[in-house]
């Protein structure tokens, strides 16, 4: 029975569920700090995505831990997309737009936060990848033996 977990994926999950309070402190604190200079929609943009980012992080760090121990294929592939779709786009503009008067303590906690997120997406592709084809090749292999059960014997 071959473990199809991933450890560095795990690796990362372990180090990001306690980078995450420190990227929230630090990006809340420089908001709080920013606040007034910003136009008002950055200023409604930035709280929509502090609300988005943690709520998704949140349910995002729960399915990986979930899908990568316990092997579970649709929980991993949540884990994936969720990561792909509204945490590395909304972290990368986070990053590079400008208009956000970015501080440079924000900028080192996002790209290490865009790090963490760019390398998980690549470990859940080829994790989730393994695991299906694994799993599909066991489902194979037990309709293959079942298959032989119901065969008749000869004569």
């Amino acid at each position: 029975c071959e473990i199809l977990s991933s450890l560095p994926l795990q690796m990362s999950l372990y180090f990001n569920v306690y980078f995450f309070p420190f990227w929230w402190l630090v990006t809340v604190a420089v908001l709080y700090l920013k606040y007034p200079a910003l136009s008002d929609y950055y200023k409604f943009i930035l709280v929509t995505i502090m609300i988005l980012v943690s709520l998704t992080e949140l349910i995002r760090l729960y399915l990986g831990y979930v899908g990568n121990l316990l092997e579970k294929v649709p929980e991993l592939a949540g884990f994936w997309l969720l990561t792909l779709l509204p945490q590395l786009p909304v972290i990368l503009f986070l990053l590079f737009n400008e208009g956000l008067k970015i501080h440079s303590l924000e900028r080192a906690v996002h790209i290490i936060f865009a790090a963490f997120l760019s390398f998980q997406v690549v470990a859940a592709f080829f994790t989730l990848k393994r695991m299906v084809n694994t799993l599909a090749t066991r489902f194979r292999l037990t309709e293959f033996h079942r298959l032989e059960e119901q065969r008749p014997g000869p004569g």
